[in-house]
This record gives structure tokens, C-alpha cells and sequence, in this order.
């Protein structure tokens, strides 16, 4: 079988790159002819909030990556989609997480459409968090190119019914992000970051903006419970949005001794350090589909606080792996006073290492290709 896997991945960072790279392996590793085709330019600068787009990860030895699509060019949509068209493949698989790819990827799979071709959109978002003018009129552009749809969680599921009704749609947990290596002690991940051994750390990783609520779990550190119970927090990712307001508010609640700011991208080799380090995730985002850092808490086998967002409280069982809670502060705040008052780490995390069991990328390859024999 012939797969071909169109949107971000090598050499572009972030989790939708990663998870590309990590579902051609699969494909790859069940003896598919894997071939994946990315962007030579994917936002123009002026779009891009963080430092750089790029990895400095060597290229996947195992499969082809071809750069051919550019976000912005329409002569580049007109090559990149007769040439999937000649590639004949059984399955393209379109990555979609923000509606102003879908004039590039929407115009690409319908130059690609041909007999024997399957065009199945893997929707990591549909309806963005961060509302534009347009978003709707693109999302339905993209959805009309394609010829089934996956879903990583059901709420992202249900938005497809807005744009259309009749086609064939699936749903598959985000699979574990398990490529970052394995797991260390507490002690020596803190180590190597630094850390106080002694100390009680929460964390939260991953591209600071306003959306993600950084400002409420800073809100929440600042309550006088957790400073009794010496509660750090751990900020790991480069911001996305203005700085200042972050620093402003730690400094106005006088918690700038329990919050440790790592604000560059983390490398993979890195990754693992800060999940180990840590006593519990914590997601308190105001709004989302699903998320990876989910995945990523669930390989290292750490216990999560999310909030009732979206899809995150699909896979985080309140009360027994970690907390559901709603976008405010006060409740982060009781959650995490609850964690360390009646210590709460060892039983939960039991409980997160057998759920974790259920999260596989062969489920997600098996998903896809049922909705091609639809």
C-alpha cells in the first residue's frame, strides 16, 4: 500500500511535525511505501510569533520527505497537486490544524483527486482558539477536498457536522508521543535541569499563549495553600505572546521564588527531563480539541490536571489519573492542594500507566484505513 502523508513534519518543529514523522514510521514499520510531502514555506514571517520554524533534527532515513508546498503560492499548490495526482497513491493522508492552510491544502487534494486515491483529512483542529474573519468559509474549503475525515477527539469529531453531514468520519485517540526517549528518576531528571530535589514541582510545557491560561495557573500558584505547601511551578516553552504580562503578574503576586521560567523551544532530547521532574502536568487552557503534551504526560507516566476543555477531559479520568476542573483559578488551585495534601502521586500514576495501554499508532493506522474501505 501507498501512503502518502501531506502537511507539517521534518524540518519544521512542533507537535503536528512530530506527528507526522511518527505516523509515517508506523506505516512504515507495517511495510507501506511511505512518502511524506511538507512545505517549503509554511507561515511567512510576519505570521510566525516564535523564534524559528525549524528543527535541527537530521532528516527520516526511512522515507522520503519532499518540500514542494508553499502556504502562499498558488503556482506551488498547482505542482504539489498534480503531482500527488501522478504518485497514485492508495491513501493521502492531509494534516489540517488551522483554516489558513485550506485554500493551500484544500486546492492541492482536489488537483490530487483521482479513482483509486483516498483523500482522508486528519483533523488536529478544525475551529481555531483564536477566532479570524474567513475561518469558517476555509475550514469548509478544506472539507470539501477531502473524501473522509479522522478525528483525535470528539469534540473536533462533532465540528465536522457543521461543514458536512454525509461523509465517512472516524474517531482515534491522539496516539502516545512515546519518541522522546525514555524515562529517568525524579532525582536525576531534576539534576540535569538544576532543580531543587526536595522541591514540589507542577508543570506546564509547551507554546505560552493566551489561549493555554497561563495566567490562571499563575493565579492559582499565588494561592496561599500552595505556598504553605512550597508548590514550584515549572514553565517550560517559548512564548508565543507578549512576556510582559506574565512577568508583570508574577512579580504582583510575589511568587517569582516558586516559578522557574524556561522560555526556549525544548529540544526532543530534552523533553524527557522536564515530564520526569516533575509531580504533576497541568493544562489549564481556556480552550482546545486535544492536545500532545496529553500524550506526552502519558509516556513519561505523569499524572495531569486539565481543564474541561474540548476533548482534554475525554482521557484524563477526574479522580483517578489526575483532575478535571473548570478554567479558573480557584479550582486549579484546590486540585493541586488536594494532589499534595493527601498525596496523591503514586496512586494516580498507576492509574495513567495502565491507561496509557490504549493509545497505540497501529489503532490509529487501523481507524484510517477502515474509513478507506467505506
Amino acid at each position: 500500500m501507498k501512503i502518502i502523508l501531506l502537511g507539517p513534519a521534518w524540518p519544521y518543529r512542533g507537535g503536528i511535525a512530530d506527528f507526522s514523522d511518527r505516523l509515517a514510521k508506523e506505516y512504515k514499520s507495517q511495510g507501506c511505501e511511505v512518502e511524506v510531502v511538507t512545505f517549503t514555506l509554511q507561515y511567512p514571517k510576519f505570521l510566525f510569533p516564535g523564534k524559528t520554524q525549524y528543527n535541527d533534527k537530521p532528516a527520516p532515513a526511512d522515507w522520503p520527505t519532499r518540500r514542494m508546498m508553499n502556504s502562499i503560492n498558488p503556482l506551488s499548490w498547482l505542482r504539489t497537486g498534480l503531482y500527488l495526482r501522478r504518485q497514485k497513491a492508495d491513501i493521502i493522508v492531509s494534516a489540517f490544524w488551522l483554516p489558513f492552510m485550506a485554500p493551500c491544502m484544500g486546492t492541492i487534494l482536489r488537483l490530487a483527486k483521482r479513482k483509486g486515491t483516498h483523500r482522508i483529512g486528519l483533523l488536529h483542529n478544525l475551529i481555531p482558539h483564536e477566532h479570524r474573519i474567513g475561518d469558517k468559509l476555509f475550514a469548509r474549503y478544506f472539507i470539501k477536498s477531502n473524501d473522509a475525515f479522522i478525528s483525535l477527539s470528539k469534540s473536533v469529531l462533532d465540528d465536522i457536522s457543521t461543514f458536512d453531514s454525509k461523509k465517512p468520519r472516524g474517531f482515534c485517540p491522539h496516539p502516545l508521543y512515546d519518541h522522546y526517549g525514555q524515562s529517568t528518576t525524579k532525582a536525576e531528571a531534576r539534576k540535569m535541569l538544576g532543580l531543587d530535589n526536595d522541591g514540589r514541582y507542577a508543570l506546564f510545557f509547551g507554546f505560552i499563549r493566551g489561549y493555554k491560561g497561563l495566567d490562571l495557573l499563575l493565579e492559582a500558584i499565588g494561592d496561599e495553600r500552595l505556598k504553605e505547601l512550597n508548590v514550584k511551578l515549572l514553565v517550560a516553552g517559548e512564548f508565543y505572546d507578549d512576556p510582559k504580562p506574565y512577568t508583570e503578574q508574577i512579580e504582583r503576586l510575589g511568587i517569582g521564588d516558586r516559578v522557574t521560567l524556561r522560555s526556549d523551544f525544548i529540544a526532543d532530547n530534552e523533553v524527557g527531563q522536564y515530564f520526569c521532574a516533575c509531580d504533576i502536568v497541568t493544562q489549564p487552557y481556556k480552550s482546545a480539541t486535544q492536545s500532545g503534551v496529553t500524550q506526552i504526560a502519558f509516556h513519561f507516566e505523569r499524572p495531569m490536571l486539565v481543564t474541561d476543555v474540548g476533548g482534554l477531559a475525554e482521557i484524563v479520568h477526574n479522580g483517578e489519573m489526575g483532575y478535571v476542573v473548570k478554567p479558573e483559578a480557584k479550582q486549579i488551585a484546590d486540585a493541586l492542594v488536594d494532589y499534595y495534601s493527601n498525596s496523591r502521586e503514586e496512586a494516580f500514576t498507576t492509574a495513567v500507566r495502565e491507561e496509557k495501554k490504549k493509545y497505540s499508532w497501529d489503532k490509529l493506522v487501523e481507524t484510517i484505513d477502515k474509513l478507506r474501505a467505506e
